[in-house]
């Protein structure tokens, strides 16, 4: 019914991708597998829903607080999560990181402790320190059953005074860890007993391939609380911006809108962001589904190349994310030498592991939200470029 095979040419289209991969890169001939978009085009309804809005053509200010937009994404949270929402608790922004800072910035002062569990998403460490605030970490462990929070070093980070927030990543990003519930409701318990704060990033939440479902922080939470996400990642339509959150303290609340209003004057949104959010989570469940499978599909052959190939690597499918985060530290392999090698020799974009921090360093983070030619493309050149210097 719907076909991800098919290459869509993303060159001049002013892609970040593909036409600035040299920004990072050094050169503009890389076959990129860089940030977190996906080389799909996005659903039907999307589009369709698009072009009915461009045809009335009066492209004026908006609302994003109307039944249809603060209804469809109760019904997706229904639907796809079985959790009950209170519309009055919808709260709208353009993005999720901005979000993110936003709400660091009413929750801590210059100088404050954000607790984050580290490999981290890039965006999360520039958002702290761009604010003035101090990044804690708490690094993830690893055992044959995968990725796990030690919770009594967690706590300890907790329990220092600078520590105003947690900024939660679920699912995790970039290691596709997803939160048991275990695990959710003793960080909101641990969170509760030190007066910190949580925001919880749940912008992959559509995307979880194991058998242990995503749970919002909704669901646990125990203290202040503010949920943020949105249709860009699932439905690749991030170019649209816009994204909306959960807030359910009433001042946390009414802060917020006041600054997204006054101080930010962002109390118009994007409207075709709203009216692709209406579609999306009203009738693009089919779509999502049968992408889903298609990027499963793909891990599923990255890991069987890479395992053939390397078989001391033993890479597993990650939990959730169309991100796979591929530990090569078993070859012994110098980061920047592999670099070098993927870049100059292989013409491929891959984003090293040091970018989410001093725990990354030995990881490559390899996105497979792309057609199966491509990845085909970018899993020999890595294959290659390891076998060089191993």
């Amino acid at each position: 019914m719907f076909d991800f095979s098919i290459p869509i040419d993303r060159h001049g289209t002013w892609c970040t991708q593909w036409d600035y991969v040299a920004d990072r890169f050094g050169r503009a001939d890389l076959l990129p597998f860089t940030i977190s978009d996906m080389d799909f085009a996005t659903a039907p309804c999307v589009i369709n829903a698009l072009q009915q809005r461009l045809t009335h053509g009066v492209l004026g200010y908006s609302r994003w607080k109307n039944e249809e937009f603060l209804g469809a994404i109760s019904h997706w949270m229904t639907s796809r999560f079985n959790t009950q929402i209170d519309a009055e608790n919808i709260v709208y922004g353009p993005s999720v990181i901005w979000m993110i800072a936003e709400m660091i910035r009413q929750w801590s002062r210059p100088g404050d402790g954000i607790v984050v569990h580290t490999p981290a998403y890039d965006a999360f460490y520039k958002a702290i320190q761009g604010n003035q605030r101090q990044l804690l970490a708490v690094p993830l462990q690893h055992n044959n059953a995968g990725w796990f929070c030690d919770m009594a070093q967690l706590e300890a980070v907790l329990a220092r005074p600078e520590s105003k927030v947690l900024l939660l990543c679920s699912p995790q990003n970039p290691t596709g860890k997803v939160w048991t519930r275990h695990e959710l409701e003793t960080m909101a318990a641990l969170c509760e007993r030190h007066n910190v704060k949580v925001i919880s990033d749940e912008i992959h939440m559509d995307m979880v391939w194991s058998s242990q479902p995503h749970i919002p922080w909704r669901a646990v939470a125990r203290g202040p609380w503010a949920l943020f996400s949105s249709a860009s990642k699932s439905f690749n339509i991030p170019a649209l911006t816009g994204a909306w959150g959960l807030i359910d303290d009433a001042s946390s609340r009414n802060g917020w809108l006041e600054a997204l209003k006054n101080s930010n004057g962002l109390s118009s949104p994007a409207v075709l962001s709203v009216v692709a959010h209406i579609a999306a989570y009203r009738d693009g469940a089919p779509w999502l589904d049968a992408l889903r499978a298609y990027l499963r599909a793909n891990l599923v052959y990255l890991a069987e190349r890479l395992n053939n190939a390397f078989p001391v690597l033993n890479w597993q499918v990650p939990e959730s994310t169309y991100l796979a985060w591929i530990d090569l530290r078993p070859l012994g392999i110098d980061d920047s030498a592999l670099q070098k090698a993927l870049i100059e020799e292989q013409k491929v974009a891959i984003m090293r592991g040091d970018t989410y921090g001093a725990e990354g360093r030995g990881f490559v983070r390899l996105n497979v939200g792309c057609p199966r030619v491509k990845l085909e493309q970018g899993v020999k050149g890595l294959i290659a470029a390891l076998a060089s210097l191993h």
